[in-house]
């Protein structure tokens, strides 16, 4: 009885010690998190040396090309039309509310002056401006949030070891130490979010490159509990395609709306934490010169929508030029999304999921007592919305407030429109008792 006592005692001890460590954020993360899911739209920036080569952003590793004549490109780096003024303001005409940049990929370059590493923008090379500094000003004076992608991977230094599944022929030394890789790490992140502020949130990637090793420790609680304390409110998503882990704050899908898994990266349950799909305007993430097979503004509006009605943000991305200008292509698709954001904003700033799930149609949002349906592609005049929790007060057309016949019943509401829906999303506002 004694034994079986003490080891009753020694399991609750070890429960306790476990609820003491659980993360619980603070008040300004859970602010945070409101205004992120608040704001639904953001764009995604992957921006590097690997610009240069116009191949995307993953070349490095694909063509085992060796870490020091990669290191080249950066004496010839000069983005001379890089301006942070009209890349912010081209965003935020989009309705884009932030933006998430890649401060360092995993080829390892840093796009911000660090001290910590002379592999950087300012220091390697001719153009001596420090990008991050200028788009952080840049985000401040039009009221965009900024949040930095941030690569736990790194092709190019010695000290990240032992070797992940990629960069594994760019030929690194193999005698690194890894506990001084994870120091450069923290020491990096903790500059962002004290000289590059305020700074939203952390976006992380890379975890997979050890998931053949299960036994690898990224030693993310300490890194995760490091940037809640320098900045209570940053929220730290991680792209790693698992279920979330403790101290992280979003929850990222990439190139697939949560619940689907077309590409093969999101097939992870759906928590509770606030979502945010990431998905490429065209077919890459980095700049690439031959790839313009962008997605149609109605494809890129539909996405966005469809993320909003899964109760998700969607950060879509641009590939910047080498010479620091954002592609003509991306900038069109970008004013034709903020054309489309001024009549419709309303219906997706502030929403969140509706009543009705998500269905071939369409889906709905639902803000207060508006319920926002969306219309995607509907053959025919008429539409049933099994809605049986709540009862319909009116029902118009959004965009010019004409009457939509409807009718209610025990099994839901059946909606008959004046005629097909033919835009780009028909959008029926309820008003619901």
């Amino acid at each position: 009885m004694r034994k079986y006592t003490t080891i009753c005692a020694l399991l609750f001890l070890s429960l306790v010690a476990t609820w003491a460590q659980s993360y619980v954020p603070a008040p300004e993360n859970l602010r945070a998190r409101e205004e992120f899911q608040d704001d639904k739209f953001g764009i995604f920036l992957h921006w590097g040396l690997y610009s240069m080569l116009a191949q995307g952003e993953w070349y490095m590793t694909n063509q085992d090309i060796n870490h020091e004549e990669y290191r080249k490109l950066a004496s010839g780096f000069y983005p001379s039309r890089f301006d942070a003024d009209a890349w912010v303001k081209a965003i935020a005409d989009a309705g884009a509310r932030y933006i998430c940049f890649t401060s360092r990929h995993h080829e390892g370059f840093s796009m911000w002056g660090t001290k910590y590493s002379d592999y950087n923008i300012v220091d390697a090379t001719p153009f001596k401006r420090d990008v991050l500094k200028e788009l952080s000003d840049a985000c401040q004076r039009y009221g965009v949030k900024l949040h930095l992608y941030y690569s736990h991977l790194d092709w190019d230094r010695d000290d990240y070891y032992p070797l992940g599944r990629t960069g594994r022929g760019t030929g690194r030394t193999t005698h690194g130490e890894w506990k001084t890789y994870y120091q450069f790490m923290n020491n990096q992140i903790t500059e962002l979010l004290t000289n590059y502020g305020p700074i939203r949130a952390i976006w992380f990637d890379g975890w997979w490159d050890h998931d053949q090793d299960p036994d690898f420790d990224w030693q993310l609680p300490e890194q995760y509990a490091m940037i809640h304390r320098l900045s209570p409110g940053c929220l730290i998503g991680n792209n790693h395609h698992q279920v979330p882990f403790e101290g992280e704050d979003i929850q990222i899908f990439e190139r697939d709306l949560p619940g689907e898994n077309t590409a093969g990266l999101s097939g992870q349950a759906i928590s509770h934490l606030p979502l945010e799909t990431c998905q490429t305007m065209n077919g890459m993430w980095g700049y690439k010169i031959v790839d313009q097979n962008y997605k149609s503004t109605k494809t890129l509006i539909h996405y966005l929508v469809r993320a909003a009605g899964r109760d998700a943000n969607l950060l879509m991305n641009i590939g910047p030029q080498p010479n620091g200008e954002l592609p003509a292509t991306a900038l069109e698709r970008l004013r034709e999304i903020g054309q489309w954001m001024k009549t419709y904003g309303e219906t997706i700033y502030g929403t969140r999921g509706g009543d009705v799930a998500p269905r071939d149609w369409g889906v709905t949002t639902r803000k207060g007592d508006k319920l926002y349906v969306h219309v995607l592609n509907l053959p025919d005049q008429g539409l049933f919305l099994p809605l049986t929790d709540a009862k319909v007060k009116s029902a118009v057309c959004f965009k010019d407030k004409r009457p939509v016949s409807f009718k209610q019943n025990k099994e839901g509401v059946f909606l008959t429109f004046p005629e097909v829906p033919a835009d780009i999303d028909y959008v029926v506002e309820l008003t619901l008792k």
